[in-house]
């Protein structure tokens, strides 16, 4: 009798185990069982539905995303600085004072 219940219930959570993404219940167990506090992992659970419901993608999707954009950002501003005029003529001045300073030092 009770391989029957243990089976009927692998087989229910297995057929079952698509209705809903596993990694999505794992945070609020997981604060669950290390806090104990079960308004805490209802708490987490219920701002990641939302923001999934609302966005479309998970946090972590979102938090990525933000990260990539960020990321693109800074090298779209140093290849500008790189490519500008002004650094140019910062680089030119420079060397040309460091060149004065070795020629007058080896004089």
């Amino acid at each position: 009798m009770i391989n029957k219940k243990i089976i009927l219930g692998l087989f229910i959570v297995s057929f079952l185990g698509a209705c809903a993404s596993p990694t999505a219940m794992l945070g609020p167990v997981y604060t669950l069982s290390s806090s104990g506090n079960v308004l805490q992992a209802s708490l987490s659970y219920g701002s990641n539905e939302m923001i999934t419901m609302y966005t479309g993608k998970t946090p972590l999707e979102n938090l990525q995303e933000i990260t990539e954009i960020e990321n693109n950002n800074r090298r779209n501003i140093h290849k500008k600085t790189l490519e500008s005029e002004d650094f140019y003529f910062l680089v030119k001045q420079k060397i040309e004072k460091t060149n004065k300073i070795l020629n007058l030092s080896s004089q």
